[in-house]
């Protein structure tokens, strides 16, 4: 009998809501041990650029370390090979290709004060620290290392909106913590800053900063069970005073230690004022238990954890399985106060708004597979996004093209927020205004700005008005279809009819002499010169990807483009060469192009639905290869363990999908096509208490063909189910062998579709 690997319960009592709601009454619940199998140090090298530190599930507070070196594989302020740190920060972004935050910076020293955090060439002129990896223990929700040069111990934990730091000194009569204003990662550049000892344990203040998001602002109050013995306040220079606003301001608090005294400190962080970052104290850690915050956090990520629970052959498997499950839930994040207070992208407090309000929407990944995953397993979470995005909406007057902060950074191509929103209201969510919904989808699609007025006017975007123009015209047909279908829903023929024509337009980038797409100038004339191979990052035709990949970039209507590439026949031949085609992308090409098999690139996310298109086209056993060999060995548990940047959760939501043997090729018809799973059993707890359970008969490394199928005891051959069915619960028996099934998934009928029948 094949070894497995299970999950042993333990008893827990959560203490606090982890989508951000005020401590309630303690419940005791019996949450398993998930957290064990989370290794945040898989994606912290290569091109991964993941958060390492704590937090909580989608919270307001990512405290981490930040490395001394920049640039990027340093967008998340850590990388594995370093061994320095210049603070420790309570605002991260996980797995982007840009940096930025980085706020509200603590660090601990000894000795005489230093204000600037040192060179890399010449540490000792700041107070920038080494450390080693063996002294480190990162976990979800607890953070630990040791300083060598100060012999300053430090852990970290988080609530959703507060931070609290551990810090055990040597005896030292120059003890300090820096409060670094001015520190910010990546493009982030401190505009004005503002700090103040309020009393003998209490610092206030705010950081506002420009970078990707280009109005940031971020209040805080940090409260510390040790008196403050004296409080320096600097801008450039000491100044007068015990507090300062300007650009590069820094307070230094200043005690003595006897050896391994400890100091705590707990920072309250509000998009709002400092005012509500001493309630987020208040109500979230208002005593200070540091182990009983550890606690609380584990609790917190093993609730959500536990929303799937595996078994599998390996404990690489569970790692590799939880680890992604866990970086898909690091953002959104919250972006209100515990009394709801929030502020918006028109530049005002919003309050009472019912809902949680969050941020971080890197919509151009997320709505291929971690969106529809929140949609399964996450309710109130998607209700959240959406109601967000629409406020968003009524704010700046379009839905959010990649939001951070209360600012639109307008960063990819397309409107990717209307699948997230057209996918949640086709699925049946009702925890907002569908009408709302469909305005700003409306509003958003028939706007003038970023190409789309050509789109209007000519069905394509002309390559010498915009760069990335078939990139971007492919992602808004897309998205046109999306709306097509919501507009169906709602009974607006017109419209339907309108988006659905819209949503064909991928067709006008397809030149079938050349048999690629390729960049448009006119209705007679292509960009010269050109190769399907070449990739130029950010200038050229394509968004991180050449015409190779982007050829296949059509997951709303499949079968159209079958029938564009000449048949199924032909498609297959096609989709077969796009797995085995080499050739030189040029010198010009993107750095998230990686993971790469033939052309298709799996660490950037348009490649992501392709290895299922055969499931379209009459070779099941195909998609079941290519998804395998991705699984296994392009997501591993090492620290170079995602091959791309791992863009605010999508790589690893489509690991954690793939990993249960489906994918929502299309992102918003509602329907999920097999692959290969690679668990062996797993349970999935949904709304109503009702539970997804699948069984996985006879995997194993060789046997990674779907020979049979059963749903709710029914034998089904299709290669796609839909959402509806795994949202009522039941039971999937999925049986594979090392052949290809002769029954299953082939034939005519069995063929995935890009609309129900």
């Amino acid at each position: 009998m094949k070894k497995q690997i299970c999950l042993a319960g333990v008893l827990a009592v959560l203490a606090f809501n982890s989508f951000g709601q005020a401590p309630q009454k303690k419940v005791a619940v019996k949450v398993a041990s998930f957290t064990k199998y989370v290794d945040p140090y898989i994606g912290t090298g290569f091109h991964g650029h993941v958060f390492v530190g704590a937090n909580v599930p989608f919270g307001a507070v990512q405290l981490g370390p930040t490395n001394l070196s920049e640039g990027w594989d340093w967008c998340s302020g850590y990388h594995i090979s370093d061994s320095t740190i210049v603070g420790f920060q309570h605002t991260h972004l996980s797995g982007t290709g840009i940096g930025d935050l980085g706020d509200i910076s603590f660090m601990p020293t000894t000795g005489p004060i230093k204000t600037y955090k040192g060179g890399l060439k010449n540490m000792e002129s700041g107070y920038v620290s080494l450390f080693s990896h063996k002294d480190e223990v990162v976990k979800p929700g607890y953070y630990k290392v040791k300083l060598k040069r100060y012999d300053i111990g430090v852990e970290l934990t988080a609530s959703t909106r507060v931070g609290m730091h551990k810090y055990t000194f040597p005896a030292s009569k120059d003890a300090h913590i820096v409060i670094d204003l001015q520190e910010g990662i990546g493009w982030d550049r401190a505009k004005e800053t503002y700090i103040k000892q309020e009393d003998k344990y209490t610092i206030t203040g705010y950081r506002f900063s420009k970078g990707w998001a280009d109005d940031q602002r971020i209040y805080f109050t940090a409260v510390f069970s040790k008196p403050i013995k004296t409080f320096t306040v600097y801008d450039s220079t000491a100044k007068a005073g015990t507090q300062v606003k300007g650009a590069k301001v820094k307070g230094v608090i200043s005690f003595e230690t006897t050896k391994s005294e400890v100091v705590y400190a707990k920072v309250g962080i509000s998009p709002v004022s400092s005012a509500n970052a001493l309630l987020n104290i208040k109500a979230e850690i208002p005593g200070w238990d540091f182990n009983k915050v550890v606690a609380q956090a584990d609790q917190a990520w093993n609730a959500q954890l536990g929303k799937i629970a595996i078994k599998a052959d390996s404990l690489s498997q569970l790692k590799k399985f939880y680890t992604a499950f866990y970086h898909s839930m690091i953002a959104p994040s919250i972006f209100n106060d515990v009394n709801g207070d929030y502020w918006g992208t028109d530049k005002k407090v919003h309050k009472n708004v019912g809902f949680n309000n969050v941020t971080t929407f890197s919509l151009w990944d997320t709505y291929r597979s971690n969106n529809p995953l929140s949609t399964i397993i996450h309710p109130e979470h998607t209700n959240d996004m959406i109601n967000s995005m629409l406020a968003i909406y009524q704010q700046q007057g379009s839905l959010p093209v990649w939001h951070l902060m209360a600012n639109e950074t307008n960063c990819m191509v397309g409107y990717s927020a209307v699948p997230v929103v057209a996918d949640a209201m086709l699925k049946g969510y009702n925890g907002f205004d569908h009408n709302l919904a469909y305005e700003a989808m409306k509003t958003t699609a028939m706007e003038d700005a970023r190409g789309i007025k050509y789109v209007k006017k000519y069905g394509f975007i002309p390559a010498d008005s915009s760069r990335e123009s078939v990139s971007m015209g492919l992602e808004y047909a897309i998205d046109d279809w999306c709306l097509a279908q919501v507009a169906k829903k709602m009974g607006k023929t017109a419209d339907y009819e309108y988006f659905s024509k819209r949503g064909q337009y991928y067709k006008n980038y397809y030149d079938p002499k050349a048999g690629f797409m390729r960049g448009r100038l006119s209705q007679t004339e292509w960009r010269t010169p050109y190769s399907p191979f070449i990739s130029i990052h950010e200038t050229g035709d394509f968004t991180e990807g050449n015409g190779w990949e982007y050829t296949f970039l059509v997951p709303q209507d499949v079968e159209g483009m079958i029938k564009m590439l000449g048949g199924e026949k032909k498609f297959n031949i096609k989709l077969d060469s796009l797995f085995i085609a080499q050739g030189d992308m040029g010198k010009f090409k993107s750095p998230d192009v990686s993971g790469l098999i033939g052309q298709y690139a799996h660490g950037n996310e348009p490649g992501h639905p392709m290895t299922y298109y055969y499931d379209y086209s009459g070779q099941p056993w195909k998609t079941a290869e290519k998804v395998r060999y991705v699984l296994d060995y392009f997501y591993t548990d090492k620290t170079d363990g995602i091959i791309g940047n791992e863009d605010v959760g999508q790589m690893s939501a489509w690991y954690v999908l793939s990993a249960l043997g489906f994918y929502p090729v299309n992102p918003a018809n509602g329907l999920y096509v097999f692959g290969s799973p690679v668990i062996n059993e797993a349970t999935l707890k949904l709304q109503g208490n009702k539970t997804f359970h699948i069984v996985v008969k006879n995997n194993g490394p060789k046997n990674i063909y779907i020979n049979s199928m059963t749903l709710n005891g029914v034998n089904h051959t299709k290669t796609y189910f839909a959402h509806k069915d795994l949202m009522k619960g039941g039971e999937l028996v999925i049986t594979m062998g090392n052949k290809p099934g002769k029954v299953w998934g082939v034939g005519e009928a069995n063929k995935a579709v890009s609309v129900a029948k």
